[in-house]
């Protein structure tokens, strides 16, 4: 508990423990239905997008989140479109847009900037970097996502399992899908600045995953997942600390180490 307590009599281990456990949940929740729609590398994607959104903002001396939110949200339309309406589907489209962006992001921070502090913290991320800011626009952003899902769950169950019967019952799955894209990119641009644009999509990707290990309803996934997904986040920063490691890096070892766990504990069950 003495632990507990000096850690978190630091401001900024406070703000990026509150910033980033809603950053967690909104992960978690987006992750679910992602993952099981075969679709969870967009997180990938989109934070390769909003890297290279970024450096952009900081070649015209702009504010990174002014350029980067629009085109990443942008961005998460024309992976939904593009990817209906085309021969190159899923995974292929992601990684095209993904490696792309990132080129073009690392090309302009070469030629402008060079790859300094700031570049580094949204490549990599860093919690002293988490102001009070983050934390409300973190809020703000959780207030919607679980309200999403709270409201429209059932809606959002009947997309992700089956859009056809969706459409038929008058559910439009076009719209769920953009509204989760949407969402997803916004969780994407917000934790970038904590967990960095090579290391965001483990959230998104991670507790799904491990949730789905034990539990087969949807509604036990999700809240698994959101567990989940806070507790990797707590051991991580409190770890980070302890050993003196990149916060990013620690959370997703810890939940590597939770999947493993997780899928063990599959294997286990299986066999009695």
């Amino acid at each position: 508990m003495s632990l507990i307590s000096e850690i978190f009599s630091y401001t900024f281990i406070i703000n990026a423990f509150l910033a980033g456990s809603l950053i967690a949940v909104c992960s978690a929740l987006l992750g679910v239905p992602l993952v099981l729609k075969r679709y969870s590398m967009i997180g990938d994607g989109l934070s390769h997008v909003a890297f290279g959104s970024m450096a952009i903002a900081m070649a015209l001396n702009a504010s990174p989140l002014a350029i980067s939110i629009p085109i990443t949200v942008l961005s998460a339309f024309l992976l939904l479109r593009v990817s209906s309406n085309t021969n190159i589907k899923g995974d292929s489209l992601v990684a095209l847009i993904s490696t792309s962006a990132m080129a073009l992001g690392i090309l302009i921070t070469s030629m402008t900037s060079g790859l300094n502090t700031d570049v580094t913290a949204f490549l990599f991320g860093s919690i002293l970097s988490i102001g009070k800011t983050d934390v409300i626009i973190s809020l703000v952003l959780a207030i919607f996502v679980v309200g999403f899902f709270v409201i429209f769950y059932n809606s959002i169950f009947s997309v992700t399992f089956d859009e056809t019967f969706s459409n038929a019952t008058g559910i439009k799955s076009s719209l769920y899908n953009s509204l989760i894209a949407v969402l997803t990119a916004l969780t994407v641009v917000i934790g970038m600045r904590l967990m960095g644009a090579m290391m965001i999509s483990s959230l998104i990707i991670f507790p799904a995953l491990s949730a789905m290990r034990i539990f087969k309803s949807y509604k036990s996934v999700t809240l698994c997942a959101t567990i989940v997904s806070i507790i990797c986040f707590f051991l991580g920063i409190v770890l980070s600390f302890v050993i003196s490691s990149p916060a990013g890096a620690t959370i997703v070892v810890i939940n590597l180490i939770i999947f493993m766990i997780f899928a063990l504990i599959e294997k286990i069950k299986c066999i009695f």
